[in-house]
């Protein structure tokens, strides 16, 4: 397994990578958990996906098996800032409006969303091998621009897989139930340098190798499907 990291000033410097992880994201978000959020046939794309986002992916022999999009809490992009606070602001209808106590606004505080796994990725060794490449690509693109955490809203385990990672993460607010998929979602800290004391050996480092040929690999958003945003 390999990790790239880009923005979308670069992503052609990775062939169908970009695309791919948006194909990803529909077969998992909306085909598996049947969220009602902007897709057509093939890929799944919402109004985060801006210049102002960043990408994390996970790629093996060639293909795309994870990855998640960031950007920092002081985005804007027409109307829209970031999910978190466009969900506390009233914009995203399904995201309660008290998911966290206080808006965050802040070059240091980087958001995380559209975390995914391929499902047939099923080993749990490959499955925290993936989350460790995605989160440490993250973590480096969010330091090189002076950020010190990340904030989530995400499924409860990856609370427990980021521990096991050895990063400190801890919750910003109560669970809530996704009407979509019936899971439990919170939003959760993580500071961007591990802290606790057991890290997997056998994990690699994120290694941000260009791809210079093509790779083959909810909220009810306000905007209509044209034919899943926890993470």
């Amino acid at each position: 397994m390999e990790n790239v990291t880009f923005g979308l000033t670069r992503l052609h410097r990775h062939g169908s990578a970009y695309f791919d992880y948006l194909a990803l994201r529909k077969r998992f978000f909306v085909d598996t958990l049947g969220w009602q959020i902007p897709h057509d046939d093939t890929v799944e794309m919402d109004q985060y996906d801006n210049p102002q986002a960043r990408y994390s992916l996970v790629l093996r022999d060639g293909q795309v098996i994870a990855g998640a999009r960031a950007m920092p809490t002081t985005a804007t992009w027409g109307e829209h800032t970031y999910m978190l606070r466009d969900a506390m602001v009233g914009k995203l209808s399904t995201i309660p409006q008290d998911v966290i106590a206080t808006e965050i606004t802040s070059p240091r505080v980087w958001e995380c969303t559209r975390l995914v796994i391929a499902p047939d990725i099923t080993a749990m060794a490959d499955r925290i091998q993936c989350l460790n490449l995605i989160v440490d690509g993250l973590v480096d693109m969010a330091e090189a621009a002076g950020a010190d955490q990340l904030i989530s809203l995400s499924n409860l385990w990856l609370l427990r897989a980021l521990r096991q990672l050895g990063y400190a993460a801890d919750l910003l607010g109560k669970p809530y139930v996704n009407a979509d998929d019936g899971h439990k979602y919170a939003v959760m800290a993580i500071p961007t340098e591990r802290s606790l004391p057991v890290v997997p050996r056998d994990l690699p480092r994120a290694t941000h190798l260009p791809q210079n040929m093509p790779l083959h690999a909810p909220v009810r958003s306000p905007v209509r499907s044209p034919v899943r945003s926890p993470v």
